[in-house]
């Protein structure tokens, strides 16, 4: 589904730092008979002067000259940020360019981890690792009307637990629901 929709474009015009981020779904419960998909996400730490300070994102960061690609950088990213290889993701595709007001184009990346393996962070970087319930965004989504627009910056929000997700992340995640909505429109 993903490899077949129109995938927002890189900007133009204007200078913008090439970033990458890895929305990774993975079944949280190993019971094979319960599929419930949760998405992997981060919540930046609380660092004085840091520009994301606190805020909810998904693993990934500057694409360096070493890398080869943008999706070569995702996956370094993925390594150094949560210990996530490879060889643990099945690769989906990218979802497309998402700029920011900080004038960084973040291409993000959709993957299915295998959810093994232990997750580490560094937390002089990284507050916690969020497991999200899909569900709990796609019920967000369906009662903020969200289906068929695209919402403001200020009313494009997802609430989970003690933390707004909101920015570019937000977007992400509403670009994702909408690229996949006809498979949630009867998830319960």
């Amino acid at each position: 589904m993903i490899r077949n929709t129109d995938s927002p474009k890189p900007p133009e015009g204007f200078s913008y730092q090439p970033t990458c981020v890895f929305l990774l779904l993975f079944n949280k419960d190993k019971n094979q008979d319960k599929k419930e998909p949760y998405i992997l996400a981060i919540q930046k730490t609380d660092t004085e002067g840091y520009p994301w300070r606190n805020q909810v994102a998904l693993p990934g960061g500057h694409v360096d000259e070493s890398d080869s690609s943008p999706m070569d950088a995702a996956f370094r990213e993925l390594q150094e940020e949560v210990n996530i290889s490879r060889d643990q993701v099945e690769f989906i595709g990218s979802m497309g360019h998402f700029p920011t007001l900080k004038s960084k184009d973040i291409e993000a990346f959709v993957g299915l981890w295998n959810g093994k393996g232990p997750v580490r962070h560094d937390s002089s970087e990284i507050a916690r690792v969020l497991e999200i319930p899909l569900k709990k965004l796609i019920e967000t989504h369906k009662m903020k009307n969200f289906h068929g627009r695209q919402p403001d910056i200020a009313d494009l929000v997802y609430p989970f637990q003690d933390v707004l997700i909101w920015g570019a992340t937000a977007r992400i995640l509403h670009h994702f629901i909408e690229i996949s909505y006809p498979l949630f429109e009867t998830y319960q």
